[in-house]
């Protein structure tokens, strides 16, 4: 596989072509941001983690029927993937009370929710990624009715999956996010699934194992990251 020009630099990636037009590297990068990057800093070999805890979910997804754009792991920071057409939208999924949830609503911080919350935010930085309902996401042109749907339904089987996938490594799924694409007419996961696009907590002590360490200035972020490394792969 030859790795060619840059395509893309997010705040955690960087995409690059390849001699394969269906095919890009994804690769991961140490910078850390939080509050729609008013934030800025670095979390040693946090690209490393995230790459390898992504593999492992997305591997662990794909093998429980939801399509994913992982092809494989190529090095510690770099992911073979299918080349997408991003949605604009970002999806999340609350379990317990969070984040932005408490600061918006004023509910208690973990407050177990009577079912879990399903959110779009547009994918925007400069609005600082507002929320949005389905009407939103059709009426703008940013996704289809289909695919609306689709999206819900996958990212349903996805929390249902990953909280099962995590609990069995002592950690509960608080909430998270994710984003899809399209690749030859299906919407499928991308992106990434690590500390930096979930909330993990430890069960029975409530010690965050993600970017909240970051967030919140609470320290030991470089270990959360690593105790999440150490469940999800064994080493």
């Amino acid at each position: 596989m030859e790795k060619r020009e840059k395509l893309y630099e997010g705040k955690a990636k960087i995409m690059y072509a390849t001699d394969d037009a269906d095919l890009v590297i994804q690769y991961f990068k140490d910078d850390a941001t939080a509050f729609n990057a008013k934030k800025k800093g670095t979390i040693d070999e946090k690209g490393i983690m995230n790459n390898a805890i992504s593999c492992k979910v997305f591997e662990f997804l794909g093998a429980n029927g939801i399509p994913t754009h992982l092809v494989k792991k190529l090095s510690d920071r770099e992911m073979l993937v299918k080349k997408v057409e991003i949605v604009p939208v970002e999806v999340i999924i609350r379990n317990r009370a969070a984040g932005s949830l408490c600061r918006n609503y004023g509910v208690q911080e973990g407050k177990i929710l009577s079912r879990p919350i399903f959110e779009f935010c547009y994918k925007n930085d400069a609005f600082n990624d507002p929320l949005m309902n389905e009407d939103h996401v059709v009426g703008l042109g940013l996704a289809t009715e289909k695919e609306v749907a689709r999206m819900r339904e996958l990212t349903m089987k996805v929390n249902e999956l990953m909280k099962k996938f995590f609990l069995a490594l002592n950690i509960e799924l608080i909430d998270f996010k994710i984003e899809f694409g399209r690749f030859k007419g299906e919407i499928i996961l991308a992106d990434e699934v690590s500390p930096d696009t979930c909330r993990l907590w430890e069960v029975g002590t409530g010690v965050r194992l993600d970017k909240d360490r970051f967030r919140q200035d609470l320290g030991n972020i470089k270990e959360g990251y690593q105790e999440v490394l150490k469940r999800v792969t064994g080493k």
